[in-house]
């Protein structure tokens, strides 16, 4: 691949001062529902990725609109609008009609608050985070990388799977939102021919509640109450009345079932292994290359991090030897002194730009990490396009899939490879960042980026150039923080672009247009 390029400083200035607008702006993202572009009608025909199919989860046919049933839906619905407090209305504003949005801000903010690395016991010894004593100490789960991926994976693809079922029952049964039936509802949001029956947002909901339980088992009382709040919000915009909002609980809670079912046997349970087997990788990385990574802490923290989830199952790739990169170069080698110098010179000669390109891609302790930077761009984007809440959904499925793919390649190469830091290798060598606690080749920055630029470009292609620059951007940025080499981060961006396409096919054949 071409080399990552060491941009001009016009340009420089450019990507920092949109980036630093970007990063200053809070995970609450500023904007008001929407009129959609379009209602994708055949969206229920749409190839889903845990379920079969959508009449493998059944709803019944809803009353009809002249029932008495249904009357007094929409008798109780327009006696709540006429009583919203001040609450109340801010709930509506916040979650609007496209409420996918606002539950992938729930999950970053939950992985930035669990994005801590557990200290070390009085004794220098080290406990980690346990699913089975969530409270610890330390609290489960440590959202690391690896860990958020999995999450905003599992989060988007039960998402859109739930949303392709809904959209299959709306169209069958064809019941239209209140407002259509009785003109005096007035909607909080754009009125569209979208049908209300089942109601996509509480199936939105009840995905998302059950799938950020399983994932940050602390925040059930937290989750519950935006549940509940969601929920309420759909009667109280005027969108919804509770026979939609029941039959889209009962598809989410389906739906859930097959994402737990998946998550239990995908090999997440021992991706953090013991020492032994930790120690057993490096030293078969050493019998086989002469080098082996090693931890530079103080204290030292026994076991790197997640040393086997490179062998957690993928979601589109068949399997991860197809994307694992040739060996890095050997210490020593030309190639390699020649990265070695850069990293001298960027050392002692760090402009302004390049230290705050590395700074705000750091993403680290207390950060969303890199997936979510990614998460927040495709939300952005999906904004900015008018995308109803099934596209929307699509966006983050294939986006995060093939982050999460990106992940488990980077995770195995990593460890088969075990090369090591720049700070091992280079006498006296310093970051301006902290050095992570697993191997250098590839750069996980580089290979998330590229995957999930790869995923946005092929949705948003007007802005391709934009998603690509990005990718690059933290790339280099690992580079100018001295945590990476540079044929970490050029062969990093080559192999998360080989992930994303195989996410890209499969949405190019999952029958939407």
């Amino acid at each position: 691949m071409k080399n990552l390029k060491i941009y001009p400083l016009a340009l420089l200035l450019f990507i920092v001062v949109l980036s630093s607008c970007l990063e200053e702006t809070p995970n609450f993202y500023e904007f008001e529902g929407y009129q959609f572009e379009n209602m994708d009608e055949n969206g229920g025909t749409w190839k889903t990725i845990l379920v079969s199919n959508p009449t493998q989860i059944n709803i019944s046919e809803p009353e009809s609109i002249s029932s008495a049933a249904y009357q007094e839906e929409l008798n109780l619905l327009k006696q709540r609008m006429s009583g919203l407090s001040t609450s109340q209305k801010e709930a509506v504003e916040y979650w609007t009609n496209n409420p996918i949005l606002r539950w992938n801000e729930i999950a970053l903010e939950l992985a930035a608050k669990y994005n801590l690395i557990p200290g070390p016991n009085p004794d220098g010894t080290y406990t980690l985070p346990n699913a089975t004593n969530p409270e610890g100490p330390p609290a489960f789960p440590f959202a690391h990388p690896p860990y958020t991926s999995r999450m905003l994976a599992y989060l988007s693809v039960a998402q859109f799977d739930a949303l392709v079922v809904a959209w299959h029952y709306k169209f069958e049964y064809n019941r239209m939102a209140p407002y259509h039936i009785d003109n005096s509802i007035v909607p909080a949001y754009a009125t569209s021919q979208l049908p209300s029956y089942p109601s996509d947002g509480a199936t939105v909901a009840a995905v998302s509640k059950e799938i950020l339980k399983t994932m940050f088992p602390l925040e059930f009382t937290y989750l519950e109450t935006k549940y509940q709040e969601h929920l309420e919000s759909l009667i109280n915009s005027g969108i919804n009345v509770p026979s939609d909002i029941e039959a889209g609980i009962s598809i989410g809670e389906e739906v859930v079932k097959l994402a737990r079912q998946r998550a239990s046997t995908d090999g997440m349970s021992k991706a953090q292994t013991p020492k032994p087997v930790s120690d057993s990788i490096a030293n078969s990385a050493f019998e086989r290359f002469g080098w082996k990574w090693q931890n530079m802490e103080t204290p030292q923290r026994p076991v790197g991090l997640t040393p086997l989830f490179g062998q957690v199952k993928m979601w589109n790739v068949p399997t991860v030897e197809e994307v694992r990169p040739g060996p890095p170069p050997s210490p020593g080698s030309e190639d390699f002194e020649r990265d070695v110098q850069e990293l001298k010179k960027f050392a002692s000669h760090m402009t302004l730009n390049q230290r705050r390109i590395a700074n705000w891609w750091e993403d680290g302790i207390g950060s969303y990490t890199p997936p979510g930077h990614w998460n927040k761009f495709a939300k952005e984007s999906i904004v900015k396009n008018k995308f109803n809440p099934l596209r929307s959904a699509r966006v983050f499925a294939y986006m995060n899939t093939a982050i999460m793919d990106a992940g488990v390649a980077c995770w195995d190469t990593k460890y088969y490879y075990h090369y090591p830091r720049p700070v091992e290798t280079i006498p006296g060598f310093k970051t301006i960042l902290g050095t992570p606690n697993f191997p250098a080749y590839t750069s996980g920055h580089s290979t998330f980026s590229a995957a999930a630029a790869e995923v946005l470009s092929y949705f948003f292609p007007d802005d391709a150039t934009q998603f690509r620059l990005w990718a690059e951007e933290a790339a280099v940025s690992r580079i100018y923080g001295g945590i990476h080499y540079r044929f970490d981060a050029e062969v990093g961006i080559d192999q998360g672009k080989k992930v994303g396409t195989y996410a890209v096919k499969r949405a190019k054949d999952d029958g939407a247009r």
